[in-house]
């Protein structure tokens, strides 16, 4: 009889599964069974401020695993030991608050462990502080990194970990099917979506995103109500969900040219992104950028210091004041 060959095992763990992960997991999963490797999802729970954006999502072969929050959310305790037991390789989210990574590294180490991230808190108000110093001293203390850019990427290197033990993974999304929603919205004609979604015939802003501080959702109103002045028949879509939620809400009571529309998934949000001109997002920047650039809708933002690893995918074009978005290597 022949032993039974073990299979390598890929364990992954996710502080909390957003709804865009999923397609990026499904094909990990599919390219790597087919290469006989056996891959493992570890999925905890989000804070509760971050349960508002609803963007949790549920990979039904996931493994569900503990997870609880200290010190106003800012301790994460996720115990995860029994399934980094034995793994041929462990991949950590590269978060502080993740205080169970400490214990794998120091005590409980697998045969390779990689950190997926950018390699400092990209929104520290404070980026040599302590909290700063400590991520940069951990970001030596794996086997591999998986970047998320190229400017991930230098950041891991300016804190001493080896280039060439670097993947520069170019964070997405899976913009297929969004590229094809899209299409399908347009052939309906932009008038009559915009007569469905409540708009008039002028230009219209789109935001697109998570409504949290760091958005600068108040920025964003007030930016608004200054084109409104300038442009009389200017309108605003905000989609998205959060803490600021009840802000949106009040500025779309007092003035109906703002029309807040909630979370949209789907064919919903391919027809927001086919009815706006271009899209408004002063605060972080993140992947919703890929949006823009599948509804091609030019994004303006602001260098407010505190953007995302995919800013990245952005270049800022001075002679025309507006900025010129790179393609991304993944956009179809």
């Amino acid at each position: 009889h022949l032993a039974t060959v073990k299979r390598p095992r890929v364990v992954v763990t996710e502080r909390q599964l957003l709804h865009y992960r999923v397609a990026c997991y499904e094909r990990m999963r599919e390219i790597l069974d087919a290469a006989g490797v056996e891959l493992q999802l570890l999925v905890g729970e989000g804070t509760p401020e971050e349960k508002m954006k609803k963007d949790r999502a549920i990979i039904p072969w996931a493994i569900d695993i503990p997870t609880h929050y200290f010190l106003g959310d800012q301790i994460c305790w996720q115990p995860y030991g029994q399934y980094a037991r034995g793994a041929d390789l462990v991949i950590l989210n590269h978060e502080n608050k993740l205080v169970y990574n400490l214990w794998l590294l120091s005590l409980g180490r697998p045969k390779r462990v990689a950190f997926w991230g950018h390699g400092r808190n990209m929104q520290s108000m404070n980026p040599d502080g302590l909290k700063e110093r400590f991520k940069r001293w951990t970001v030596n203390k794996v086997d591999w990194w998986f970047a998320y850019t190229e400017e991930s990427a230098d950041l891991v290197a300016k804190a001493g970990f080896p280039r060439e033990c670097t993947t520069v993974v170019e964070n997405a999304i899976d913009t297929r099917e969004l590229i094809a929603l899209c299409e399908r919205a347009r052939r309906g004609g932009k008038a009559a979506l915009r007569e469905k979604l409540g708009l008039g015939n002028g230009p219209v802003g789109l935001y697109l995103g998570s409504l949290y501080r760091e958005k600068r959702i108040d920025f964003l109103l007030d930016a608004a109500l200054a084109i409104r002045q300038s442009v009389p028949d200017f309108q605003l879509l905000v989609v998205g969900a959060g803490p600021q939620e009840d802000t949106v809400r009040a500025a779309a009571s007092a003035h109906p040219w703002i029309k807040y529309l909630g979370p949209l998934q789907g064919f919903e949000k391919a027809q927001a992104l086919v009815a706006a001109d271009i899209t408004l997002n002063p605060g972080l920047v993140g992947l919703s950028v890929l949006d823009s650039f599948v509804g091609a809708s030019p994004m303006f933002t602001t260098d407010c210091g505190i953007h995302s690893p995919e800013i990245a995918y952005t270049l800022h074009h001075r002679e025309h004041g507006g900025p010129h978005m790179r393609r991304h290597p993944g956009l179809s």
